[in-house]
């Protein structure tokens, strides 16, 4: 198989040796339909990052780490923040509720964890209100049996505001007058259009309340993630959600409402495509899927309440249970084809211990057709339409949660790997053999890359 080339600085590690591209954007994407555990190999990665950022979506991301036994349970804020060296961008394409993020930041303050002057939000990022909240259900509501399954964190409706151009930025809050103003505009548009009335009063005490701590961090990141990668900063962009959850290449409608794939890098943080530099795709050993629309590998049996029993495969924002299916190939050829990944990170192989064989899904068909590879079907009717081709491996019986190295996986463990690296023709970098820092192996790490 060939192995990427990768064009890296070497950087000292207590974990061993990191990698990082210099005077680029690294970044880490979903190559699912999210829940993949991106978080733990931005936590890795963010060790030796100079800045992290989010530039996509809002507090319907979720990502769990767990550090010297604390659980940490990130939705809006980018994962740098654990490391006291790091600055934190919360880029222009995201939308901020501000009343949650200092939320999620209060449990930070209660780890212990210290990120005063370390986190940037962009003045060009859309402010995101509790009617859009309101509106994110009323719209679920009406869509009765069709509705999309969405984390009703009013995500998509301040989307749309950004779209209908009568949103309101971070950067307005610099003057309270006008930002007043137009919330109040904004808001009545909302009540009047919804059928509904807001609490206008209080949620402008609220972000009264918060304001002051905010004006320090409101920052025209668009310049100064350009201005830290020309002097050779190394900068790690966290993605939201995941390739089959991005509005224009997703399994629209029953997708997020911003770019999640590799343009939204460009777009959600104002750098060049000759910014972007390696993209890592982090894909569970399975498949799984929250809320609505067709699953191709899905396991309506044992086995998948199996996956979804021993994966605790409920939702970090929502808490909803996930469905879960077999690895999917064929659909992460189409997630490679949109993102071109350099290399992957498998996450939760400890969760197939204990099975005798297992199944990964290559091809699809429709109609007793195969469909070219790559190729996934735009319409939801024709999705749910496929049939899958899979191949059969045996599986392993020994806990593997405790290993320490990649090499002492068992064979059939290492055999699974493999297969879907030929099955991709892209390395495995990573594999994530459970929760913790530590549980995240190195596949030959220096071996698949040219320095």
């Amino acid at each position: 198989m060939k192995r990427a080339a990768f064009n890296y600085l070497t950087v000292g590690s207590r974990r061993g040796v990191r990698f990082l591209s210099t005077g680029k954007v690294d970044c880490v994407l979903g190559s699912q339909w999210g829940d993949e555990g991106k978080g733990k190999l931005v936590d890795i990665l963010a060790e030796n990052a100079d800045i992290v950022c989010r530039f996509n979506g809002g507090a319907n991301a979720g990502h769990t780490l767990v550090v010297d036994g604390k659980k940490f349970a990130f939705h809006l804020l980018p994962c740098g923040l654990l490391y006291p060296h790091a600055m934190n961008l919360i880029g222009n394409g995201c939308v901020v509720n501000i009343q949650g993020m200092f939320g999620e930041l209060k449990n930070l303050d209660d780890g212990g964890i210290d990120y005063k002057g370390r986190l940037l939000v962009s003045n060009r990022a859309q402010l995101l209100f509790d009617f859009h909240k309101a509106v994110d259900g009323i719209l679920e509501e009406r869509r009765g049996d069709s509705n999309i399954g969405t984390t009703k964190k009013g995500i998509g409706p301040c989307y749309a505001s950004k779209a209908t151009r009568n949103g309101i930025r971070v950067g307005e809050l610099l003057d309270w007058d006008a930002f007043k103003t137009r919330y109040e505009a904004l808001a009545t548009f909302h009540e009047q259009a919804y059928d509904f009335k807001h609490d206008k009063v209080a949620e402008l005490e609220a972000i009264e309340a918060l304001r002051e701590q905010v004006l320090p961090m409101i920052c025209d990141t668009v310049t100064y993630v350009n201005q830290q990668l020309d002097s050779g900063k190394h900068v790690l962009a966290e993605g939201a959600n995941a390739c089959l959850l991005d509005l224009d290449y997703g399994t629209y409608p029953m997708v997020t409402s911003s770019p999640t794939s590799i343009g939204g890098i460009c777009t959600g943080m104002g750098i060049s495509t000759k910014k972007v530099g390696n993209v890592f795709g982090v894909v569970k050993a399975y498949t799984t899927r929250v809320g609505s629309g067709p699953f191709p590998t899905e396991l309506k049996n044992d086995i998948g309440e199996r996956i979804q029993s021993v994966g605790a495969e409920f939702g970090v924002t929502t808490g909803r249970k996930r469905r879960c299916g077999w690895l999917d190939v064929a659909l992460l050829r189409y997630s490679h084809l949109i993102n071109g990944y350099d290399s992957l990170n498998i996450t939760k192989l400890d969760v197939l211990s204990g099975m005798d064989e297992l199944k990964i899904g290559v091809e699809y068909t429709i109609d007793g057709k195969r469909l070219p590879r790559g190729a996934m079907p735009s319409i939801l009717d024709d999705l749910a339409k496929v049939q899958v081709e899979y191949v059969t491996v045996p599986g392993w019986s020994e806990d593997i949660s405790n290993i320490s190295a990649y090499e002492d996986l068992p064979a059939n463990a290492k055999a699974y790997v493999e297969t879907v690296e030929d099955l991709l023709g892209l390395p495995v970098t990573w594999v994530g053999v459970g929760p913790s820092r530590n549980s995240m192996l190195e596949n030959g790490c220096i071996k698949y890359h040219q320095l």
